[in-house]
């Protein structure tokens, strides 16, 4: 039985809450709080196996208790809010800097089109994140910025021009995704594509949030974006995105993938394709198995390919895929990815002039 603490200033919201959670079987809500301060004594007092978090609350915000709570006793918090607007967002991304592990869309109300599919989703999200260890989060300093030691890289990757790097991510993506741009240096040289799976709406807040600590500039494209060096593209919500040769990005209606728009499988089939040996995948923590054969492809086109590890993944689904299909020229833990990327790419644009000749 997952024991659950909802944290809502809303009793409309709360009651919602509270009743599709017990709704489930596996699932007890063993009480509410109205605001963070309430939720940090309850905390402390009965240790739930996981909250669910609104962020905009009188008292103390979401943020705030996060914080706290995940420093003092951590334990699994999912950001879950109903609110598009900009600074709302953004301080649901800043709590997951803090140790929350995801945001989620707040259910629609009984008897709207939307309710049972959140509903589902709210439910899978509390399950799967309530296994999940935590640890505690000192406070973090400028250090965290810098980017890691770069490790060596198998001189197989070096000859090759990088023309786009392309990441695929779902549950428990955001804060990797957030370290790893924050870890590239600023002259970065190769344009970075990128889809993660989230609810509809959180995308733009998703963006502003890696914006403030990443040295690379981040956007979310629109049909016919030109790629640029260094510069760093989210996919927008609802829609499919690749590349075409000139660089440029479509992002089109086509169907969804693995359920999925937009797909990571639908982005490395196209970076495949389209940039063969010359494009990089990573494809990091989340459920299902979505871009899993799609990095193999890439990976037989001659492109480097990268899988999180299983230690430092969230959830183990897609990652684990692709090991599985052996699409992953490397296995990494999370902190290792960005120095592989800077090892991989700086060389390959120094090569470019040399045609691609081995060295």
């Amino acid at each position: 039985m997952i024991r659950v603490l909802v944290v809502d200033d809303s009793p409309v919201a709360r009651e919602l809450l509270m009743h599709i959670l017990n709704a489930d079987p596996g699932i007890e809500v063993i009480g509410s709080a109205v605001n963070g301060g309430e939720a940090v004594e309850f905390v402390a007092r009965d240790r739930p196996d996981l909250i669910t978090m609104d962020i905009h609350m009188p008292v103390m915000d979401g943020f705030e208790a996060s914080r706290i709570i995940m420093e003092t006793q951590p334990v699994p918090i999912v950001i879950v809010t109903a609110s598009y607007d900009m600074r709302e967002l953004e301080t649901s991304f800043r709590a997951i800097e803090t140790g929350a592990l995801t945001v989620l869309q707040k259910p629609q109300g009984i008897g709207h089109p939307d309710h049972e599919r959140n509903a589902r989703s709210l439910i899978a999200t509390v399950k799967l994140m309530s296994e999940i260890k935590v640890v505690r989060r000192w406070v973090r300093t400028a250090e965290r910025r810098r980017p890691q030691p770069a490790p060596e890289v198998d001189p197989i990757c070096r000859p090759f021009a990088v023309k786009v790097v392309a990441i695929g991510a779902s549950t428990g993506g955001p804060p990797v995704i957030e370290k790893l741009l924050a870890s590239l240096p600023k002259d970065f040289p190769s344009p970075i594509v990128i889809v993660q799976h989230m609810a509809e709406g959180f995308i733009r807040g998703f963006v502003e949030w890696l914006g403030q600590t990443s040295s690379l500039p981040v956007h979310v494209p629109f049909h016919g974006s030109m790629t640029r060096p260094g510069h760093v593209y989210v996919a927008p919500d609802g829609a499919q995105m690749k590349m075409d040769a000139g660089g440029r990005i479509c992002c089109t209606h086509d169907a969804p993938e693995n359920g999925l728009r937009p797909s990571v499988s639908y982005l490395f089939r196209s970076v495949a394709e389209t940039f063969g040996r010359n494009g990089v995948g990573v494809l990091l923590t989340g459920m299902g198995r979505d871009g899993s054969a799609e990095l193999r492809l890439m990976k037989d086109r001659g492109a480097v390919t990268i899988a999180q590890d299983e230690q430092s993944s969230a959830v183990y689904g897609m990652p684990g895929e692709a090991v599985k299909l052996e699409a992953a020229r490397y296995v990494l833990p999370a902190d290792r990815i960005a120095g592989v990327l800077t090892n991989i790419v700086m060389p390959g644009i120094n090569n470019e002039n040399r045609g691609g000749d081995s060295v």
